[in-house]
């Protein structure tokens, strides 16, 4: 006889209201030459795919680098003026693993939905998105999400220290449908940056497009800062 598993009860986390200027930034018309940046991108022929095109965890296609030096250094200059920070660096990752910094990103209707999820400590304390699609709808944007417990109470927001991300805080990959509930939304625009602590949970609220020039096309970024 099989023994019977205790339901799972998900740990309530802790909540703070996402502030702007403190948990979330934006930068309206982040890059110079954002079209230029986006056909680059269009051009590449590197590209490592995800699901459904592999037995992959994270969806769409991806490429790196996507900016050159130039046009990555002022939009870090500006992450240090928000932050605060004197240094912005990316840790080295073990053998085998890929740090998606200045990372192009490819996604369409049918390869993914809203998967509310933090960024790992280890990797990084702020995490940034460029978005590269003209005239996506609003609704493709970031959430940023807390917990919907047991009889509908709320729950918390970020993942605190020591565990590295939600899964961990959690003590698994798997929760039942509707554990998260809109907190705050950015709206999808074209060359606007979203930058946002990493510890956050959050997610792209939705994909479209059926070809890559339709396809939500974002520029992820991921940096320790002190």
């Amino acid at each position: 006889m099989q023994p019977i598993r205790a339901p799972f009860h998900m740990p309530t986390l802790p909540y703070r209201k996402p502030q702007l200027g403190r948990d979330l930034w934006i930068l309206d018309d982040a890059l110079q030459n954002p079209q230029q940046v986006r056909q680059r991108c269009l051009d590449k022929n590197d590209w490592t795919y995800g699901f459904p095109y592999r037995d992959e965890g994270w969806p769409g296609m991806r490429a790196i680098p996507a900016l050159l030096p130039q046009e990555l250094a002022p939009l870090e200059e500006w992450v240090k003026q928000q932050t605060g920070c004197k240094r912005l660096w990316q840790n080295p990752t073990a053998e085998g693993m890929t740090l998606n910094h200045n990372c192009v990103q490819l996604v369409g209707a049918d390869e993914a939905d809203a998967r509310p999820h933090t960024d790992s400590r280890t990797n990084c304390r702020f995490a940034s998105v460029i978005y590269l699609t003209p005239d996506l709808p609003a609704d493709c944007g970031t959430a940023f999400y807390r917990q919907r417990l047991p009889g509908g109470k709320l729950g918390g927001n970020f993942v605190p220290p020591p565990h590295a991300n939600l899964q961990a805080a959690l003590g698994t990959r798997f929760v039942a449908p509707g554990s998260f509930v809109e907190d705050l939304r950015v709206d999808y625009r074209f060359n606007r940056m979203v930058m946002y602590r990493a510890d956050l949970i959050h997610s792209a609220i939705r994909y479209v497009g059926k070809t890559n020039e339709t396809k939500r096309m974002a520029v992820v970024f991921f940096w320790h800062g002190q």
